[in-house]
């Protein structure tokens, strides 16, 4: 156990503090432990071995670690050389009794100290800093080589194996593990085992009998420190379990809070957390006894070997002719010995992590792609004519090696040809495109290129000729300039602007305030739709390419950016070969021959006029299929930067299932949600997108860059108040520890003594102190377990009661306090777990170690002055530099590698765009490009990691020097009071121990004291949350409610703007009334705010100015809860909560409903057949989010939930956008049911969802421009209805 007391400055401190903070130094490491072990058993713990890791050393490397190593050694045995000296001093001291001698004895003993310190400083010095410079010095090699082979290797890798955030967690959480397992822990390793080995030859030598008498007691150390170990680790990670149920509770009320506020399902979510913490609780306390008992009965171990060693020493004294300084000399250093092999411990499981993290590293570095793009053998010809051919092919990709997508399909391209693929999703369209890229390559036939097989080409070169652009256009973080600039190596600025005027991008570019040198923010996110697809588009130009692949390089773009970016590519088709897929037939009649691929296979090939000759053929079915259900068109009203995240999502799955294999953006949600936030563009995003958005990456954490302002203790001390009785329990325990120390100061001081006494007397007094040193051991065994298990209790019931408090506040804020990315709800979770975690310590544990802390000075310094006052106050003078040689110690033995993540991350940024969109750097050949940017980026922090590594080593080596300084002193001091006779030589070891015990006890549990600073800011955030008053709380119980509601509404005069984005307007003076039971619906485009007004009904908003009413009342005077209940919502994308089907209906009605009216409601709702048909029907878990239902299962569910409500006011926010044409029938079929006689609010994109509406309003430019029924509406010729609808026929036809 001691093992984990990382002091291992001077040696009789050791037996105590393993005491003192034994016990925070076990908890920290078991806590970093459990993750690492977690981490290797997921790769089936497959390791390298260890020398494999230096496989990437240089010469310089090699002669560093050497040094490093030697020094090492040397370093580990000065400790042993150390408890030689101080038997010397015994002996000198016990020896001259009180004469004169005594101080030529004892100074010639304190000169060999001197020597000791300069030689541990040196040695120590060059330990660390050879080993620090090393171990950075090589994880960069390692990275960067990672980064190298991981962009060479093909596509298909990053299909099947791999994706982005393990890629880049790798480069910099891996590599930190590699290199903490090469860096300073090697070195620390090495001295440890040196001191191990030393101190038993030592012990040996000197003493071989009493020796193995005290190697006895090492097994049961060792035993009960693996016991403790694993009960601990089993505690803490069952403690992680037990939060991580609350935790999902947070995520998905917060994550879907506009769907809890509306149902006003606040009660029930707080009371499902405070359930779930329960749990967290109990095994928080378990922890607490678990770590109390492990440390009590290591220290009962200490203590009762101290005991047999004083016995025995006696009897070899007497018996065998020991001195007495043999006889603690070699007490010492079995100690010294036995503990530095306990220490080494964090060191193995360091090395055992490095190792399993470099396992996965380096297998990736050693991969040999099957498609090599840094392989230069290959034809280069001088130029491609540009004829493609696709002969014979098979193909499946290598992630769905089952699904076959060609069996022997066979396409071919005349040179400057243009060739549109048409076809349905999924059926292969895009995935000739890749074939012709060769990210793939195909598993029978062949791809041609000017009638040579592509493989036979050079990748990289014929790459360069060929151009591609995709539907969700990949850029890079860094400006527009530099975007553009990817297409061609070393391009001018002048070249690089023709590009852009070629793209119609220059327009824009020139409106931007830094122009081209303009940051286009993570993957784009500042730049709309339209403008990142026409700087992809200028990319592709700046390459001149012989070959064009268009793939669906319009369809995510609204009609306006569609035509300009489509005039774009009309200019840059001109004289090459041209490959376009797409789904909107708008974009295809020009092409010279249009191929209909149906799975897999061509079904009609022919240019436009030909094939829509023949009204059964595919084509011309397709051309309907599109007139009839404007599915796709959605996209073309539903502007790109609307993106509503839901929708993309959604059609993602189904539309581009085969799409998600080429562009790694269409697989839905990463790309949209960061659309969601295009703030650039300022259009208020939908309610419903921003309700998923984890806004995790697009604002950059300024939360944590705020000053958290002071908070008083006192506060906090009261949030813990009725702890009170457990509290002063817990520091009565503390106390009680805290003098154990000093006790066992004055026992070894008096053993001494005992030794150089006579015979009888030697034999009696040895006998009582060894007693006396059992009955210490029964005390600290009682003691420690009580202490933490007080202060367990009161911290876990602390952190279960703040918790409780910031989750129901939280629950209550109003609905715009969640737009702020600060409170995603990943943000909000981890406030809840860390902060309110690491407020524990500032109340709790800092009070034990106060009281542990104060017990030991003041026992200590009593008994320091009562023994010499002369000599306390000299050493007195001197310990603060022990204390800061055991702080130091302290600081170093957890690691110095931890601030590396930090001065990373700039770099793991470029690794993380080049890998998301490794397509894009493969067909841009950019690969090198990123290298050097990562290197680039890199320079820095290895710099100052190197920087790090020698002061690391000053330090180190000066905290040597000054230990043993401090003893020579001391005992020099000693001597010469002994000589004056002013004190005996028991008493100058009184002294002596006294102080250095005190010394040792401080400044470890000083260097563990719980990080106060984040306590601090923890304790801040948390009171934030606690102090902010919600702005529309629907917990306020105040307010009227109406007996009969009608379901009138009015909206008069409204002006409302966002909070997040105050500068963008969305109504300046709307006025819209509502009569009762009458269907409105609302029409217009994306960011017309639509969607507001439903927002604002629900008051998820409160409008700036004007006034909302309903039935002639306002409804800020209404109750809100009342006015919530009386309104149902189905929103677009609803949300559904990880529970059966029964409760997610139940919902509507706070959790408890008869079976009778559930069923009723799920009749109504067209939700019953299928329900009943599942396997467990009503009891189905629908999984998070619903996933395990289909889209129109998932809408009907929600609208029985809705119903469930019996609401006056039914709310349609794009019910059925997101559904295909059979389930929309069938979910529209049940929403005409549920809307007679109640009022209902429609609002849609899809005309034939709202022909049969009571009033059609149509909204632009925040207020309403035209209202009326459909028939009258279509009449007004150049109507903004009329030409919304003339705009969906003509992108369908």
């Amino acid at each position: 156990m001691a093992g984990e007391n990382p002091a291992d400055g001077n040696v009789i401190k050791e037996q105590g503090t393993a005491a003192s903070n034994g016990h925070s130094a076990v908890v920290e490491d078991s806590q970093n432990n459990p993750q690492d072990t977690s981490k290797s058993k997921e790769d089936g713990t497959k390791t390298v071995p260890y020398h494999k890791l230096f496989s990437f050393a240089d010469s310089l490397d090699y002669l560093l670690m050497s040094v490093g190593t030697i020094s090492a050694i040397g370093n580990g045995f000065c400790m042993p050389l150390m408890t030689i000296i101080f038997g010397d001093v015994i002996n000198s001291f016990g020896e001259s009794g009180n004469n004169k001698d005594v101080v030529d004895a004892v100074s010639k003993v304190a000169l060999k100290f001197v020597y000791l310190a300069v030689g541990a400083a040196a040695a120590a010095f060059l330990q660390m800093s050879c080993w620090m410079v090393t171990g950075e010095r090589q994880a960069a090699r390692i990275r960067s080589l990672y980064l190298k082979t991981i962009l060479r290797q093909d596509v298909g890798f990053f299909d099947k194996e791999i994706n982005t955030g393990e890629i880049v967690g790798r480069m910099s959480g891996d590599t930190v593990l590699i290199q903490e397992a090469m860096g300073e822990k090697v070195g620390t390793f090495v001295q440890l085992i040196a001191t191990f080995v030393g101190g038993f030859v030592i012990a040996f030598v000197k003493g071989w009998l009493l020796t193995l008498v005290m190697l006895s007691s090492i097994p049961l150390l060792v035993l009960s420190g693996a016991v403790m170990g694993i009960l601990i680790s089993k505690t803490a990670s069952s403690g992680q379990t037990a939060y991580s149920v609350a935790s999902t509770v947070v995520e998905q009320t917060i994550g879907s809070i506009r769907t809890v506020a509306s149902f006003t399902g606040e009660k029930q979510a707080i009371a499902n957390y405070n359930n779930s913490l329960i749990k967290a609780y109990n095994s928080g306390v378990q922890e607490g006894l678990a770590s109390g008992f492990g440390m009590g009965s290591a220290m009962l171990i200490i203590m009762w070997s101290y005991a047999l060693a004083i016995w025995f020493g006696g009897k070899m004294i007497l018996e065998k002719g020991y001195t007495g300084g043999e006889v603690i000399n070699v007490v010492f250093a079995v100690l010294i010995g036995s503990m530095s092999l306990g220490q080494a411990s964090p060191c193995l499981s360091a090395f055992a992590a490095g190792q399993a993290a470099a396992y996965k590293m380096f297998e990736t570095i050693d991969r040999k792609p099957e498609i090599d793009a840094s392989d230069t053998n290959g034809q280069q010809l001088h130029d491609i004519r540009g004829d493609i051919e696709l002969r014979d092919v098979y193909f499946s990709y290598p992630a769905r090696p089952d699904e076959q997508i060609f069996d022997g399909f066979s396409l071919s391209i005349p040179s400057g040809a243009t060739a549109a693929l048409v076809g349905e999703s999924g059926s292969g369209k895009s995935t000739v495109i890749s074939l012709i890229e060769r990210f793939y390559d195909p598993l029978a036939g062949e791809v041609l290129i000017d009638g040579i097989n592509l493989k036979e080409f050079q990748l990289k070169w014929i790459r360069q000729k060929i151009g591609l652009v995709s539907q969700e256009p990949v850029l890079f973080t860094c400006s527009i300039k530099d975007n553009i600039a990817y297409g061609k190596d070393g391009a001018t600025t002048e070249e690089i602007r023709a590009a852009a005027e070629l793209a119609n991008a220059a327009k824009f570019i020139d409106k931007l305030p830094q122009g081209l040198d303009t940051m286009v923010g993570e993957h784009g996110t500042q730049l709309s739709g339209g403008q990142k697809q026409r700087v992809a588009i200028a990319r592709a130009i700046l390459k001149d390419p012989r070959i064009l692949l268009l793939d669906e390089a319009t369809s995510a773009l609204d009609a306006e950016s569609e035509r300009i970016v489509q005039e774009a590519l009309d200019r840059i088709m001109i004289n090459r070969t041209t490959v376009v897929v797409a789904h909107r037939l708008s974009t295809v009649r020009n092409a010279d021959t249009i191929a209909v691929i149906h799975r897999g296979t061509i079904v009609e090939k022919g240019p436009h006029a030909e094939l829509i000759k023949d009204p059964e053929g595919a084509y011309s079915q397709l051309i309907r299929l599109q007139e009839m259900s404007s599915v796709s068109e959605q996209t073309a009203v539903n502007d790109h930067e609307r993106l509503s995240s839901m929708e993309s999502r959604r059609h993602s799955s189904k539309r581009f299932s085969n799409l998600r294999s080429i562009s790694p953006g269409s697989s839905g949600r990463g790309n949209s949600n960061r659309h969601s936030f295009s703030i650039s563009y300022g259009v208020p995003t939908a309610v419903s997108s921003l309700e998923t958005v984890s806004a995790g990456h697009d604002i950059p954490a300024s939360a944590s860059s705020r000053v958290p302002p002071e908070v008083s203790l006192r506060r906090l001390a009261y949030l813990n108040k009725p702890e009170i009785p457990v509290l002063l329990l817990g520091t009565i325990a503390a106390a009680v520890n805290g003098v154990i120390l000093p006790i066992f100061a004055i026992l070894i001081s008096s053993v001494i003594k005992t030794f150089y006494e006579p015979p009888p007397q030697l034999r009696k007094d040895s006998k009582f102190w060894a007693l006396i040193f059992i009955v210490l051991g029964v005390v600290t065994f009682i003691a420690m377990p009580a202490r933490q298990y007080f202060f367990a209790v009161a911290g876990c019931k602390l952190i279960k009661r703040v918790r409780s408090m910031c989750y129901e506040k939280v629950v209550y804020m109003e609905v715009s306090w969640f737009d702020d990315p600060e409170h995603s709800s990943g943000a909000i979770g981890a406030r809840l777990s860390a902060d309110a975690a690491s407020l524990r310590g500032l109340v709790g544990d800092a009070l034990g170690l106060l009281a542990e802390n104060s017990a030991t000075a003041i026992a200590g310094f009593c008994i320091a002055f009562v023994a010499n006052w002369q000599l306390a106050l000299i050493i007195l003078v001197l310990l603060p530099l022990l204390g800061l040689n055991g702080y130091v110690q302290v600081k170093f033995l957890k690691g110095f590698s931890a601030d590396a993540k930090k001065m990373y991350e700039d770099a793991s940024q470029v690794a993380n765009d080049a890998v998301g969109s490794i397509r894009t750097v493969a067909s841009f050949c950019a690969e090198e490009k990123v290298t050097e940017l990562y290197q680039k980026k890199c320079e820095g922090p290895i710099k100052t990691g190197i920087r790090r590594g020698l002061i690391s080593g000053i330090g180190f080596g000066l905290s040597f020097f000054f230990l043993f300084s401090v003893y020579a002193c001391s005992f020099y001091a000693g001597a010469r009071l002994v000589a004056a006779g002013k004190t005996t030589f028991s008493d100058v070891f009184r002294v002596f121990f006294a102080l250095a015990m005190t010394a040792g006890g401080v400044s470890q549990s000083g260097s563990l004291t719980p990080n106060l600073g984040k306590g601090k800011s923890s304790a801040a955030s948390i009171f934030d949350i606690l102090d902010r008053k919600s702005k529309i709380d629907s917990s306020d119980e105040s307010g009227t409610t109406i007996e009969n509601v009608k379901g009138e509404i009015e909206l008069r005069h409204v002006s409302f703007k966002y909070p997040t984005r105050p500068d963008v307007p969305i109504f300046q003076d709307l006025c819209l009334t509502i009569h009762h039971g009458k269907t409105v619906a609302l029409v217009g485009e994306s960011g017309s705010g639509k969607s507001t007004v439903v927002s604002l009904l629900q008051r998820f908003y409160d409008p700036d100015s004007g006034h909302i009413t309903l039935d002639g009342f306002e409804i800020q005077k209404l109750q809100l809860k009342w006015l919530r209940q009386q309104m149902g919502l189905v929103s677009q994308e609803p949300v559904l909560f990880n529970d059966t089907i029964r409760a997610n209906i139940a919902y509507g009605k706070e959790g408890n409903a008869p079976e009778a009216e559930i069923i009723a409601a799920a009749e109504l709702a067209n939700a019953h057949k299928f329900i009943s048909s599942l396997q467990q029907g009503y009891d189905t878990i629908v999984g998070e989010r619903g996933i395990q239902l289909s889209g129109g299962q998932k809408q009907r569910v929600a609208i029985a939930r809705a119903i469930m409500k019996a609401p006056k006011i039914l709310l349609l926010d794009e019910a059925t956008s997101a559904l295909d044409a059979e389930s929309e029938r069938v979910v529209q079929d049940a929403l005409d049911r549920i809307m007679v006689g109640r009022t209902t609010i429609v609002v849609a994109h899809r005309l034939s969802t709202i022909k049969g509406a009571d009033v059609i309003a149509v909204v632009k430019n925040g207020v309403i421009v035209e209202k009326g029924k459909h028939e009258t509406l279509i009449g007004i010729k150049d109507g903004i209805y009329a030409s919304l609808v003339a705009l969906h026929a003509s992108a369908s036809s």
